[in-house]
């Protein structure tokens, strides 16, 4: 058993951090703590089996596009087995804080689905009166074939006419 306490520093704060470590440290059955500290840095506090621990070691050096880990200093001591679990420590007005926040981006996220559902709107309407536009054309070229067929049928009863004629002509008929 194993026992660190790591000093992160970085952009580390309000970035999900505590969360991913959390989620590490649960996976590797990992128990201890991780809080912010005011100067900006976390602090974690985790206890386990020593070949696990150096897994977790390795993988709270992180960096994507939220988080930013700079540093890490590492203290190491005995385990004292004081922690059932791996969790999060919150600091006075920290919930409150976030929840403040939350909500603001609620109300963003609220006005840019209005939006949206009010362009999506005008859309429908345009879409609308271009289907119209459409059906109308599709009316009008179904007439003007139906129109077409009539002169072909003409054409085709002229010939027929003229074949009678011819024949009537033959026997003398007229």
């Amino acid at each position: 058993m194993k026992r660190l306490t790591a000093y992160v520093s970085g952009r580390v704060q309000r970035v999900g951090y505590r969360a991913k470590v959390i989620q590490l440290a649960n996976c590797l059955g990992i128990t201890g703590i991780i809080e912010n500290l005011s100067d900006g840095r976390v602090r974690i506090i985790a206890e386990g089996d020593e070949e696990k621990m150096e897994l977790f070691e390795g993988s709270i050096d992180i960096r994507n596009t939220f988080i930013q880990v700079t540093s890490i200093e590492k203290i190491y001591s005995q385990p004292c087995g004081e922690f059932g679990s791996f969790y999060k420590l919150v600091g006075t007005r920290e919930t409150d804080s976030r929840l403040d926040e939350g909500i603001g981006v609620l109300k963003d996220m609220r006005d840019l689905l209005t939006s949206i559902c009010n362009k999506q709107d005008q859309m429908l309407g345009k879409q609308d009166e271009t289907l119209f536009e459409i059906k109308d054309m599709n009316r009008s070229l179904n007439d003007k074939m139906d129109k077409v067929l009539d002169k072909s049928d003409i054409i085709e009863l002229k010939g027929d006419v003229a074949e009678m004629k011819s024949a009537l002509r033959a026997k003398g008929i007229i």
